[in-house]
């Protein structure tokens, strides 16, 4: 995207036009930037887990995430937050209003032949439960 953003558009915009959501990830690290926001076709922003690891202890990363977090809300953006370890950090972020979370503490990564079989499981007892399995919000 980097070399040819005009290029990275023209073929962005087809994929959303196809249906396919398109997310930006490891927001506010290295090429993740806020003028992807706006020049791109993007649904979804994931903030990077640098911020997240330390939130709890770093009271700059905590305003960082909530700024991500804010700016996503404002542009009507899903958030996923990366690299959830701990109940402390899901439940910071549920307070700060982010709808959803992956990492460690949902589940560890799968192979890809697993991963059918581990959606089936979780939409029969999301079904049941009437909740996703990472979302932070209900």
């Amino acid at each position: 995207m980097i070399e040819n953003p005009d290029f990275a558009n023209v073929v962005l915009t087809q994929l959303k036009q196809l249906g396919v959501k398109l997310c930006i990830d490891d927001f506010g690290t290295g090429y993740s930037s806020l003028s992807y926001l706006h020049r791109f076709p993007l649904d979804i922003l994931k903030i990077d887990r640098s911020f997240i690891n330390s939130m709890h202890e770093n009271e700059e990363k905590l305003k960082i995430v909530k700024v991500i977090i804010t700016l996503a809300k404002t542009l009507d953006m899903p958030i996923v937050a990366e690299g959830i370890e701990t109940e402390q950090q899901a439940e910071i972020l549920r307070q700060l209003g982010c709808e959803y979370a992956q990492g460690f503490l949902f589940h560890r990564p799968v192979e890809s032949r697993d991963a059918e079989i581990l959606l089936q499981e979780t939409n029969k007892t999301s079904t049941a439960e009437q909740s996703h399995p990472t979302a932070l919000v209900d």
